[in-house]
C-alpha cells in the first residue's frame, strides 16, 4: 500500500470525507458560513460587494460567481481577515473541499467554457505566421504598432483592437513581405542602417564575444538577420567612431566600405574586432604592490565582416581610446541583380510553374490554394478563391505571372481569414449551449498556444480527417509541438510575459547606482531565465522545480556578477548552484532587475511580483498621491529601507495591503536593483527577516521559497495553471473556468505537475475544446 506524509493522508481523508458526503457538509456549513462570515457579509454590511446572507451553500451553483470569490478567499488564507474568529483549521478545510467539490460538480454537469472573441494575430504571431507560410524569417511583426496588453498578455483577444492606421500598416507591411518573398528583379537598391546596442564604457561591456554567430575570439561587435531580396551585389559599409581617427577629421571618412555578390534569402551580417587586439583590462608595474592605470590601448584593430559565419573582409582600422567599437553597419543595394534566385520562400509559394499561357490559371489556382489552406488554417472555399484570383488577375495584366501571384499574395496577407482567428458556432445548436469547437480550429487553437503561429502540415490533415480531437492523438500531438524548436516561441511569449522578462528592455538602471548594469548584463539576465524555463519544463521536472531548482545557466559575465567562480567565456552553460539564495526564479537577476526602481530596490514591487504572480493573490491598486519614501529621519540619519517602509505603513489605509507585501519583498532585500547580493544597504546591515499576517515566520530568500513551496504550493499551482490557461485561451478567466482549472491541477498532479503535464491538461479541458453559444 503507498505510504502517504501525515499531512496528504490528512488532505484526502478531508477530499474523501467531503466526496461521500457534499451535501451533508454543506448542510453544516450553513451555521458556520452564519457564524464566522455574517457580519460582515450581510445585505447591510455588503464588505467588498459580497452579500452571503440567504444564500445555500449546499446549492453553490445557484450563484456559482459568489461562491467561488468565497472558495478563493478561503483558500488564500485571506477570509476570515487576521484577529477575527476563524473555525478550526480542519473545519475550514472541510468546508473549502466540499464547496469546491459541490461547485464542480455542477460545471461538470453542466459545462460553460466561454464564448472567445475572434482574435486578431498579435505582432508575434504575425511574424511566425508570415515565417511559417512562405519561409521568410524577418520578424515584420515589429513593423506594426505595439499590442495592447490585457490579464498580463498581450494575446487577448477583447484589447486586440483594429484601427484605421493599423490597416494601413497591414497593407505596407503585406506589400514588403509579398515582394520579398516572390522576388522582384527590378527591385530598386537601398540601405539600412543598424546599430550596436550602446554600451557604458566599462571593461566588462568591451570585452567578451557578444553573439555565437560571431567567431570564438571577437571582442564586442553586433549580429543581425538580413533578407537579401535577389540575387546580386550589395554593399557593408561600417562607421567608426570620430574619435578614432582624431581632431579634424572629415565626415565619412571615418567609413570602411566594401561590396560582394550575395545570393537571395535571410543571411546573418557580423561585425566585431579580434580579441588580440584588446587592451589589458589592468597593468601591474615591476616593483609596485597594488595595480597602475590601465594599459593604453593598441593604436589599431583588426575588425571582423562575416556573412553566413564566412569572413568577408579582415579591416586593419584606428582604434578609439575607449576601446575597439563601431558606430554602425550599413548595408545598400542590390546592385547588378543577377536573378530573383532560388530561396525557401519561392520554393514554397510556386508548387507549380506554367510552361505555356493556357497552364496560367490552372496553376495560380494550385499556388492560392495551397498557401491560403495554410494561411486561413483550412481548407479554402470557391468564395474565399474569388476575391484571390482577382487580384492575381489584375497583377497578371499590369506583368508577369510572378507578379499576379504577389498581388494575390498582398491581398492574402490582410485578408480577416489571416489576420483574425474566428470560430463559428454551428447553425443547429441552440443558444447559451456548450459544444465542440471544429477540429480545424482546435488545431489553431493548439498550434497558437504551443508556437504563437499557425497549423503545420501534419495538425491539419489531422484536422481534415477528425482526428485531432481524439484523446492520443491529441496527446500525441501536444507531445510533438513542444519537442518542436517552434516551441521556443511558448518560452518567449508565455514564460516572457507571465515573468515579466520583457521588460527588461525598459529598465534602466542608475548608472550611478548600479555602475556594471549594461545592456550585455539586461541580455544575461534574459537568456538565464528563459534557459532555466525550459530546461525544467523540457526535463519534465516539477513546476515547483521553478522556485527550487538547484541549477541555472550563466556564462562568464553573469557568474562574475553573482560571485561564482569557475566560468569562463560568453557561451552559456548550466551551473551546479552551491548558493542556495540563487536556487529557482527568485534568485534569478531578470526577476530582481524589473521588480526594482531604477536607483534602489522595491520591497513593494518584489512582494506584489510574488502575489500576483506566484500565489495568485493580487493586492488592489494603490490609492493617489501616495507620498514618497522619507530616506532620513528628523535628525539627518539615513533611514534603512525597512524603517521607511514602517514609516509608510503607521498609515492604516497602507497598512492593509503592505502587511503581506512587505515581508515578502524585505526577504529579498539582500539582492541590490539588479540582483548583486548584498549584506549591507548603505552601510546598515540588511534585515531580510518577515512575519505575514498570519504569523508565519521566515527570513531570507531560503525562507521565502521554503514558505511558498510548503504553507503555499497549491496556490502557485493554481496560479501557474491560471496563467497557462488565460494565454492557452486568448481571454481573461471567470467564475465559470475555476472548476476547469481546478480540475487541470488534479490531473496533472497524477503526472507529477510537470509543465508539459499541465500544458496537457488545459488541452484536455472543455475550456480548450469547446465554447458555448451566445445567449439571445
Amino acid at each position: 500500500m503507498q505510504k502517504f506524509p501525515k499531512s496528504s493522508r490528512l488532505s484526502i481523508l478531508i477530499a474523501l470525507l467531503a466526496a461521500n458526503l457534499p451535501h451533508a457538509a454543506a448542510a453544516e456549513a450553513k451555521p458556520l458560513v452564519t457564524q464566522y462570515c455574517g457580519g460582515c457579509h450581510s445585505q447591510k454590511a455588503k464588505m467588498a460587494g459580497i452579500v452571503l446572507e440567504g444564500l445555500d451553500p449546499s446549492h453553490p451553483e445557484d450563484h456559482a460567481a459568489v461562491w467561488e470569490k468565497v472558495l478563493r478567499k478561503l483558500k488564500a488564507g485571506q477570509m476570515p481577515p487576521a484577529g477575527l474568529p476563524r473555525p478550526s483549521e480542519p473545519v475550514l478545510a472541510a468546508f473549502t473541499t466540499s464547496l469546491g467539490a459541490e461547485l464542480d460538480r455542477a460545471a461538470a454537469a453542466n459545462p460553460n467554457p466561454g464564448n472567445p472573441t475572434i482574435h486578431r494575430l498579435n505582432r508575434a504571431e504575425y511574424s511566425n505566421a508570415v515565417r511559417d507560410l512562405l519561409a521568410l524569417d524577418i520578424k515584420p511583426g515589429a513593423k506594426l504598432p505595439a499590442d495592447d496588453i490585457g490579464y498580463g498578455f498581450d494575446n487577448i483577444g477583447d484589447v486586440l483592437s483594429l484601427s484605421p492606421i493599423l490597416i494601413e500598416r497591414y497593407m505596407s507591411v503585406a506589400r514588403m513581405v509579398s515582394r520579398l518573398a516572390v522576388g522582384e528583379a527590378h527591385i530598386k537598391p537601398e540601405v539600412n542602417e543598424f546599430q550596436p546596442p550602446r554600451t557604458v564604457n566599462n571593461p566588462a561591456a568591451l570585452k567578451g564575444r557578444v553573439s555565437d554567430d560571431l567567431p570564438f575570439d571577437s571582442l564586442g561587435g553586433m549580429s543581425f538577420d538580413y533578407d537579401f531580396p535577389v540575387d546580386g551585389e550589395y554593399s557593408f559599409k561600417i562607421k567608426l567612431p570620430l574619435s578614432a581617427f582624431g581632431e579634424g577629421t572629415p565626415p565619412e571618412s571615418n567609413a570602411f566600405e566594401v561590396r560582394v555578390p550575395v545570393k537571395a534569402g535571410v543571411r546573418t551580417v557580423g561585425a566585431t574586432f579580434m580579441a588580440e587586439n584588446a587592451a589589458p583590462e589592468i597593468a601591474v608595474l615591476p616593483g609596485r604592490r597594488g595595480p597602475a592605470a590601465p594599459a593604453p590601448p593598441p593604436t589599431m584593430a583588426k575588425m571582423d565582416l562575416r556573412l553566413d559565419g564566412a569572413r568577408v573582409k579582415l579591416f586593419e582600422v584606428p582604434q578609439a581610446a575607449d576601446g575597439p567599437r563601431f558606430v554602425s553597419i550599413a548595408v545598400g543595394g542590390p546592385y547588378e541583380v543577377k536573378g530573383v534566385g532560388d530561396t525557401p520562400s519561392r520554393r514554397k509559394i510556386f508548387v507549380c510553374t506554367p510552361t505555356s499561357a493556357k497552364d496560367e490559371d490552372p496553376c495560380a489556382r494550385k499556388i492560392l490554394s495551397n498557401l491560403g489552406r495554410y494561411a486561413y488554417r483550412r481548407p479554402l472555399t470557391d468564395a474565399d478563391l474569388k476575391p484571390l484570383l482577382g487580384f492575381y488577375q489584375t497583377g497578371r495584366r499590369e506583368g508577369s505571372f510572378e507578379k499576379g501571384i504577389q498581388m494575390a499574395l498582398r491581398a492574402m496577407l490582410v485578408s480577416p481569414a489571416f489576420l483574425f482567428r474566428i470560430e463559428r458556432d454551428p447553425g443547429n445548436v441552440p443558444a447559451g449551449t456548450a459544444h465542440r469547437i471544429s477540429d480545424f480550429e482546435l488545431a489553431s487553437r493548439l498550434s497558437f498556444f504551443l508556437w504563437s503561429s499557425i497549423p503545420d502540415e501534419e495538425l491539419l490533415n489531422l484536422a481534415g480527417q477528425g482526428k485531432l480531437k481524439e484523446p492520443a492523438i491529441l496527446s500525441a500531438q501536444v507531445t510533438r509541438m513542444l519537442d518542436d524548436p517552434k516551441s521556443k516561441a511558448f518560452v518567449s511569449n508565455f514564460a516572457g510575459q507571465w515573468l515579466y522578462l520583457r521588460n527588461l528592455s525598459q529598465v534602466t538602471p542608475d548608472q550611478d547606482a548600479f555602475p556594471n548594469f549594461d545592456p550585455t548584463l539586461r541580455q544575461a539576465f534574459q537568456t538565464e531565465t528563459e534557459m532555466f524555463f525550459n530546461a525544467v519544463m523540457r526535463e519534465n521536472r516539477p513546476v515547483t522545480d521553478l522556485l527550487s531548482a538547484d541549477f541555472t545557466y550563466l556564462n562568464q559575465r553573469l557568474a562574475k556578477h553573482y560571485g561564482i567562480s569557475g566560468v569562463y567565456g560568453s557561451q552559456f552553460r548550466r551551473v551546479t548552484l552551491k548558493d542556495s539564495n540563487r536556487s529557482g526564479l527568485l534568485g534569478q537577476g531578470s526577476i530582481l532587475t524589473v521588480t526594482s526602481y531604477p536607483d534602489r530596490t522595491s520591497v513593494v514591487q518584489r512582494g506584489k511580483w510574488v502575489l500576483e504572480n506566484l500565489l495568485g493573490t493580487a493586492p488592489p491598486p494603490p490609492p493617489p498621491d501616495i507620498p514618497a519614501l522619507e530616506a532620513k529621519a528628523k535628525d539627518g540619519k539615513r533611514l534603512t529601507m525597512r524603517q521607511q517602509m514602517e514609516q509608510h505603513r503607521a498609515n492604516p489605509t497602507c497598512a492593509s495591503c503592505h502587511s503581506r507585501m512587505d515581508p515578502i519583498g524585505f526577504s529579498l532585500e539582500n539582492y541590490d536593483g539588479v540582483g548583486a547580493w548584498r549584506s549591507k544597504d548603505h552601510g546598515n546591515p540588511i534585515d531580510a527577516s518577515g512575519k505575514m499576517p498570519d504569523g508565519t515566520v521566515f527570513d531570507g530568500p531560503a525562507g521565502l521559497r521554503k514558505l511558498l513551496l510548503s504553507d503555499h504550493r497549491e496556490e502557485f499551482l493554481a496560479t501557474v495553471t491560471e496563467k497557462l490557461l488565460t494565454f492557452a485561451l486568448g481571454r481573461g478567466l471567470e467564475y465559470y473556468d475555476a472548476p476547469a482549472m481546478r480540475a487541470i491541477v488534479r490531473d496533472a498532479e497524477t503526472q507529477n505537475s510537470t509543465i508539459p503535464a499541465l500544458i496537457s491538461s488545459v488541452v484536455k479541458s472543455p475550456q480548450f475544446q469547446m465554447r458555448r453559444t451566445r445567449e439571445p
